[in-house]
């Protein structure tokens, strides 16, 4: 984890990971809380946290794609994985740490 904070990517990783930790807190739990339960507090607090992950994974994104010079599909890809459902899991794996396939061509 120590050398995950070392670089914008590690840094990216581990902000995507919480992301997608918290949308799925909000789907898989707070979301039942309220609509089953009517208990609608969980849902503000894991939803104003997660919706500010959201944001800054965005920005991350962004600089990410800057720095490490990532085609315009990779990063539409890594966008698309922020709002679906384990979708930040799924770029862990195929996405952040796989190298553009073509490093001669940018965007």
């Amino acid at each position: 984890m120590i050398t995950l904070v070392k670089t914008k990517l590690g840094r990216f990783r581990i902000l995507a990971f919480l992301e997608g930790v918290s949308f799925l807190t909000i789907l898989l739990v707070t979301m039942p809380l309220k609509y089953l339960y009517h208990n609608p507090e969980p849902n503000k607090v894991v939803g104003l946290v997660h919706g500010l992950l959201f944001l800054l994974y965005l920005v991350e994104l962004f600089q990410v794609k800057v720095e490490l010079n990532w085609k315009m599909k990779k990063t539409i890809l890594a966008a698309i994985a922020s709002v679906v459902p384990f979708g930040t899991f799924w770029a862990e794996k195929y996405l952040y740490l796989k190298p553009d396939d073509d490093q001669n061509h940018q965007n």
